[in-house]
């Protein structure tokens, strides 16, 4: 007998999804009917403030709590069933090691819960860790013991794996380092879901960018068009004083130079040949994490009641 299509489960060919999801804690709104997609093969970064529901949907994904209403796909299955979850590796915000355990040690119990694990070998010298084999986990530094933590995740080889904010504690060179382990998956076919409070860390990783505050996805897009969405751009210059000007949203002075906000730089740029005496201009779109800010900003605004 032929099924109906009404009988036919939907189940969505992407490695995350989330349906209209909502999730409370007592009074606490934490998601709002949220939806959210990360595609086979892209870095995802879900950037937003502490509290604005990062770590609930990561919760969700990874089959540790259960939503109100909506619902959570994890390879097109329920995320607490063990079938999708042997696909998935998880560096969460912290991350307990047993002290007395080796490295070594450590990595092979993880790796023993997946089919196809990665090449140890390959593992410690992608995260930095060639040559702590035999150290205890009480021993390593807090660095070598992050860099570990991020090299589980990766350890079983997964299909898709979520990073909590995975460089916190990480000096420059260790935090590029892993980067560059990260660029390496993705390269390989790997997925990846990253929140990270360090904006030129997402700009450097992510293929999309989804902005979550209040427990709702307030922007979402490539790191051009998430800039692009602010509708400003930056002009830099040297001058011993700025006129008055039209058009401008913000001004700063930083080291010598101004920095205008403005959503029209070529008026603002008018203006200032014909009114100031200038050097050194550049004219260039806003950070990302500028416009972060702006967005979260307009999103607690509206939140009051104040737009």
């Amino acid at each position: 007998m032929v099924r109906s299509l009404t009988d036919v489960v939907h189940r969505p060919p992407s490695p995350v999804v989330l349906e209209q999801v909502s999730k409370h804690y007592g009074s606490v709104k934490a998601l709002d009917n949220v939806s959210l997609e990360v595609r086979p093969g892209e870095v995802l970064a879900l950037l937003g403030p502490n509290g604005a529901g990062k770590s609930t949907a990561i919760s969700l994904l990874a089959g540790l709590r259960k939503a109100d209403s909506g619902k959570a796909w994890l390879f097109g299955l329920d995320p607490r069933d063990p079938k999708a979850r042997v696909n998935l590796g998880v560096t969460p915000q912290e991350t307990g090691l047993p002290n007395e355990l080796r490295v070594e040690e450590v990595l092979d119990l993880v790796q023993a819960y997946y089919p196809d694990p990665m090449p140890r070998e390959e593992l410690l010298e992608r995260f930095g860790l060639a040559g702590l084999e035999r150290r205890q986990c009480g021993g390593l530094s807090g660095g070598q013991k992050r860099r570990l933590a991020v090299a589980l995740a990766f350890a079983g080889n997964p299909r898709l794996v979520i990073l909590d904010e995975p460089t916190t504690g990480l000096d420059v060179e260790a935090r590029r380092s892993l980067w560059e382990g990260v660029k390496q998956y993705q390269a390989q076919g790997g997925t990846v879901l990253l929140t990270t409070h360090y904006l030129e860390e997402a700009e450097a990783l992510a293929s999309r960018i989804a902005v979550i505050d209040h427990g709702r996805i307030i922007a979402e897009g490539t790191v051009a068009q998430i800039k692009a969405r602010v509708g400003l751009r930056q002009v830099r210059f040297r001058a011993a004083e700025v006129p008055p000007l039209e058009g401008v949203s913000k001004l700063e002075h930083r080291g010598g130079s101004f920095v205008l906000y403005t959503p029209d730089s070529d008026a603002v740029v008018r203006q200032l040949v014909g009114q100031a005496t200038f050097s050194d201009l550049e004219v260039q779109p806003v950070s990302l994490e500028e416009a972060f800010i702006v967005l979260t900003g307009d999103s607690r605004r509206e939140a009051k009641g104040e737009r």
